[in-house]
């Protein structure tokens, strides 16, 4: 059992990366091997519109033919018996470098047929991890629900099985008092970091103990 996630956060330490640690350990604890790929160390644009892969014929039918610090990583990416994607909102949608991920891993394997069908050889695990500012009970005034199903609809498409883990209301700073972020109250923050935030861990955990314990066939 071999599981990959991507950090579509910019750090390494904090709360995306860190529920993601977190899913890798889960793995790890039912002997699976893990990988993580930091988006931010890399050096790679998203889909050009060249069509390659969906070009009948072509040498890369079915796969990325763009050529940067990305390509090595999708062209592994079938080995992997789980993909997990995680990521912080930012302006009401995933990080830049995650959205680039996307167009870059789920396009190719998507067909232009009806119906659409996927490319990808095997049924396999997938999930999307998600950390936010806002709370649980705001996400529709913001029109995130909307995000996270289209997403995991791509997922579950392409890949056979998706689910999504949410972590709300998180703590962003280390010291609120260098930053002007008086709209927030730190003190409740801090509480739910100490409270709320080990339990979204134990959740990560959880899912990757699930996803290398499980079966795929």
């Amino acid at each position: 059992m071999k599981i990959i996630a991507f950090n579509g956060s910019p750090r390494k330490k904090w709360n995306t990366a860190t529920l993601l640690e977190k899913v890798l350990e889960g793995a790890e604890s039912q002997g699976a091997e893990t990988e993580i790929v930091h988006l931010y160390d890399l050096n790679f644009k998203g889909c050009k519109s060249c069509f390659s892969c969906k070009t009948n014929g072509s040498k890369s039918y079915g796969k990325c033919a763009v050529k940067d610090d990305l390509t090595p990583i999708l062209e592994r990416i079938e080995d992997f018996d789980a993909i997990i994607l995680g990521s912080p909102i930012y302006l009401g949608t995933v990080t830049g470098e995650m959205r680039l991920l996307i167009e870059r891993l789920v396009f190719p394997y998507l067909t232009y047929t009806e119906p659409i069908q996927s490319l990808f050889p095997k049924k396999i695990h997938s999930a999307f991890i998600y950390t936010m500012n806002i709370a649980e009970e705001q996400i529709e005034e913001y029109g995130y629900t909307t995000l996270f199903n289209t997403n995991e609809n791509y997922l579950r498409l392409i890949f056979g099985e998706a689910e999504s883990l949410f972590s709300y209301d998180t703590y962003q700073f280390r010291d609120y008092s260098k930053v002007l972020a008086t709209r927030f109250d730190e003190k409740r923050k801090a509480k739910r970091r100490k409270e709320v935030f080990p339990e979204d861990c134990k959740k990560a955990f959880e899912m990757g103990a699930r996803f290398a314990g499980g079966n795929n066939e």
